[in-house]
């Protein structure tokens, strides 16, 4: 699915009517196919414009098309058979916590289902393996058949990430997906989102803390500060000078802070040369 923002402003919704807004003249495009990471500090605005690509909420100024569409100029028909093609996954997923896991990843193919077929998988899974196989990307198959309310945050997080696995839509957008993994299994989940994605033809857009996850696994990064972008680049031109613009400001973390880009080489001073009389 490919993205298009013109000068595209949004609101967050519970901000004080005196607040800035939470994106401001926002213009941005991403190929059909193309995965990209955004970051940024807290309160920068990355979940907000995932919010509005997933067409949760209507930007207040500007335009938006996905695949060529406005979504906001569509019937209510038309917009749910779009948001049917959209994924996104929040950094707390909304898993009904008396559920199976087995019965939460099949939950992914809903918007693809009919109301009675929906009805009939709530009751009796029909396409176990399936929950197994995505299960088994983000290290759960283990956990197929226990109920979410016995999982950890974590394991919550991997079942959200894992429902994207069986889901019909062809845009997926990640809210801080490693929150509360650890190391390993934060490197296990983004190969997986990344990789499928790009065998699939997915169009996946992830906010991100983890600036080397980042790195590491996106070809294309996007750094959002105060509602702007402050850079959009190939991950290989993402400097730490363009890092330190980034973060410093607001988190105060000063350069040796940066552990994820390597240090400038300490200047070598130049020899002293002594002359004997």
């Amino acid at each position: 699915m490919k993205i298009e923002l013109s000068d595209l402003q949004a609101r967050h919704p519970a901000a004080a009517r005196h607040a800035p807004d939470a994106l401001q003249s926002i213009s941005l495009q991403v190929g059909a196919g193309e995965q990209v990471a955004i970051i940024g500090p807290s309160g920068a605005g990355k979940t907000t414009l995932l919010q509005i690509l997933a067409c949760a909420q209507r930007p207040t100024r500007g335009t938006m098309h996905l695949s060529g569409q406005d979504p906001w100029c569509l019937s209510s028909h038309e917009l749910r058979r779009l948001r049917g093609q959209l994924f996104l996954a929040p950094q707390t997923p909304p898993l009904p916590p008396r559920q199976r896991v087995v019965t939460s990843v099949l939950a992914g193919r809903l918007p693809a289902m009919s109301l009675a077929a929906s009805l009939r998988s709530l009751l009796y899974p029909t396409d176990i393996p399936a929950a197994y196989e995505a299960l088994c990307h983000f290290d759960l198959s283990d956990k197929l058949f226990d109920r979410v309310d016995r999982l950890s945050g974590g394991e919550r997080q991997r079942v959200g990430l894992a429902r994207a696995l069986l889901s019909p839509a062809t845009l997926w957008l990640i809210d801080e997906p490693l929150s509360a993994l650890d190391p390993m299994r934060a490197q296990m989940a983004m190969t997986a989102l990344v990789e499928l994605a790009r065998e699939r033809g997915i169009t996946l857009v992830a906010s991100l803390h983890q600036v080397d996850m980042a790195l590491g696994h996106f070809d294309r990064i996007i750094g959002l500060l105060n509602g702007q972008i402050v850079f959009d680049l190939p991950s290989s031109q993402v400097t730490r000078e363009c890092l330190s613009d980034l973060y410093d400001q607001h988190e105060h973390a000063p350069s040796d802070a940066l552990p994820w880009m390597p240090a400038p080489e300490p200047e070598v001073p130049a020899p002293v040369v002594m002359h004997c009389r």
